[in-house]
């Protein structure tokens, strides 16, 4: 290892320390080390700034950057929870899920599966934050995953009941047991108005939409989140079309799909070719059957 690498490794290693509940830098590392003491080693003081101060505007800048970005990511989840509860749940999230990538993007990728491992940040609401965060990271995700190429008129027309079908990697499938997509559209639809700072108005619109939130009567949806000309959509799916476009996400063949889709349906038997053709006529038109790219050795890249 250089030099160069070990003091950017030590600077690092500094600057992501976890602030105090102040927003302060630590005085004391992880190991009990004086961060004052380390800092002294590579930074130098100025006329008006010691080393340790100098060091402490990089570290409360790293992670205000962190908190800026996962409040603008799940804005659904901070008005669930309320703001007070959100701010101290986002640091020990953060705490727990440092970043580990030079992209801010996956910063909440594990929020879903650690809210559920920590039911406490979330009491009595829980269920409920974790289904909007599932549909906030689902938002991320259809944004950024990749659009591979729509299935051509020959590969439509060899389409039989074997067939395995395979979604656009920006299709998510989430189910829910509350409105959550009608909610998160408001809250974003607000948060452009919302001012973070003191502003009573502002902050009586954010207490009423929590309160309609944590009022919403309990129903089973269904959401399709996928990318169209470079905007995020929710789409309302009938059970049915959640059932059979999940399993074709699971690579079951498309007549197996169909008979899981049906499977207790109240749509009559002689009611479904046209449910189908209508359904695969919409899902064709946006695009959402692809072909995988092929790797050297031929197989579809899943």
């Amino acid at each position: 290892m250089t030099d160069l690498q070990e003091l950017q490794q030590r600077m690092a290693k500094a600057v992501m320390q976890p602030l105090t509940a102040r927003e302060q830098m630590r005085r004391r590392n992880s190991a009990g080390q004086s961060n004052a003491t380390e800092a002294a080693q590579f930074i130098r003081p100025n006329d008006q700034l010691t080393s340790f101060e100098r060091l402490e505007i990089y570290n409360r800048q790293y992670w205000f950057r962190l908190f800026s970005n996962f409040e603008e990511d799940f804005p659904g989840v901070q008005v669930v929870v309320g703001r007070k509860r959100f701010q101290a749940l986002m640091r020990a999230y953060l705490e727990a899920h440092p970043s580990t990538s030079f992209s801010l993007r996956n910063l909440g990728s594990q929020l879903v599966s650690w809210l559920d491992k920590n039911p406490a940040w979330t009491e009595p609401h829980s269920e409920m934050a974790i289904e909007m965060a599932g549909l906030e990271w689902a938002h991320i995700e259809a944004f950024d995953n990749a659009i591979w190429p729509t299935l051509s008129v020959d590969a439509r027309s060899q389409i039989n009941a074997e067939s395995q079908l395979t979604l656009q990697p920006h299709v998510r499938l989430l189910e829910a047991h509350y409105a959550i997509d009608d909610a998160l559209i408001a809250v974003r639809n607000e948060s452009g108005s919302r001012d973070t700072s003191s502003n009573n108005a502002s902050t009586g619109h954010v207490s009423k939409r929590r309160r309609a939130l944590r009022e919403m009567k309990r129903e089973t949806v269904h959401i399709a989140v996928h990318r169209f000309e470079d905007t995020v959509y929710y789409r309302r799916l009938a059970a049915e079309d959640y059932r059979l476009l999940l399993a074709l996400q699971q690579a079951v063949t498309l007549g197996d799909a169909i008979d899981i889709a049906f499977d207790g349906s109240l749509v009559p038997e002689h009611e479904r070719p046209a449910y189908l053709q209508s359904a695969f006529a919409y899902w064709t038109t946006m695009g959402w059957f692809c072909t995988p790219p092929v790797d050297r050795e031929g197989k579809g890249d899943s």
